[in-house]
């Protein structure tokens, strides 16, 4: 492990005791710094969705793109935001709600039929901010998918060397964020043949907090 757990503890305890209070529960946050890799070449890049062990404090937010049966078991296991075909193509001309709706949602699941419908009209909205949905077979129950989004996060790298992911929010015991937080690193450490000469730094902060290296 490239980073030990008690390093993560001591580095959080450290940026909330250092972070004012504030009037809404903050998130705490690390960042992920990464050197000697050429992120030009997309197999060099980090794209997945990470079930935490230990959740953020609060559920994410998960909608769904179904039709009939589907639409009724996404609704039975509260599903944000259920939306029809029909939602699809006004959505398609209503870009401002697209939007908003893609910004409020943290993840959404639609039945396969109907990704491609999906790509080539709300694909531009969708694509840019990482919530391409995650395809699930007609009439499947998206009960399972919705519950384990709820405790997930999106690590996104793209071209960048740098990433930013949630771990937890202030309330939360650090030993559960700390558990959060090494299991992005297993993500790093899973990715790279030799993590340790891609590792850079790692920092933790709250929302509005100062930043604390770990290592």
């Amino acid at each position: 492990m490239l980073v030990g757990k008690e390093d993560f503890v001591k580095a959080i305890s450290e940026a909330i005791s250092k972070a004012k209070e504030r009037k809404f529960v903050e998130t705490v946050e690390m960042a992920v710094n990464l050197k000697n890799v050429d992120m030009r070449k997309p197999e060099n890049r980090i794209d997945t969705i990470l079930l935490l062990p230990h959740g953020l404090g609060k559920p994410r937010k998960v909608g769904v793109f179904a039709r009939g049966e589907t639409m009724i078991k996404a609704k039975s296991a509260n599903a944000d935001i259920v939306l029809s075909p029909e939602d699809i193509d006004q959505l398609s001309k209503d870009k401002r709600k697209a939007r908003k709706i893609a910004n409020e949602i943290d993840f959404f699941v639609a039945e396969a039929p109907l990704m491609a419908e999906i790509g080539r009209k709300l694909g531009a909205i969708l694509g840019p901010r990482g919530k391409i949905p995650q395809p699930i077979p007609p009439l499947s129950d998206p009960k399972p998918i919705i519950d384990r989004l709820r405790n997930s996060v999106r690590i996104r790298t793209r071209d960048k060397m740098t990433f930013h992911v949630p771990i937890g929010i202030r309330t939360m015991k650090i030993d559960a964020m700390a558990e959060n937080a090494l299991e992005v690193i297993k993500v790093v450490e899973n990715k790279y043949e030799n993590p340790h000469l891609i590792l850079k730094s790692v920092f933790v902060k709250t929302t509005m907090g100062p930043a604390v290296r770990v290592i």
